[in-house]
């Protein structure tokens, strides 16, 4: 299971998560609207998720429905 970044962070890109995470898996250039977990280095330690201020990081199993979408576009980012 890795960790997925939805929909609240576009805009916010707040890098507290990045800050707590043991293996360096959270990236986002300045460019991107969002930051993204790399589901290849990610350790699923789940200390992202009470770090994000806005509550936009899931496990893959728990994302909302409405945001679903973002499992694809989290590891469509690190195929680039």
């Amino acid at each position: 299971m890795a960790y997925i970044i939805t929909e609240p962070c576009i805009g916010t890109k707040d890098k507290s998560c990045v800050d707590v995470c043991p293996v360096d898996c959270i990236h986002g250039s300045d460019a991107d609207d969002q930051l993204f977990i790399d589901p290849e280095v990610c350790i699923d330690c789940g200390a992202c998720v009470s770090a994000c201020p806005v509550e936009a990081i899931f496990a893959d199993s728990d994302v909302p429905a409405k945001w679903e979408s973002f499992t694809a576009l989290n590891a469509a980012y690190f195929k680039k």
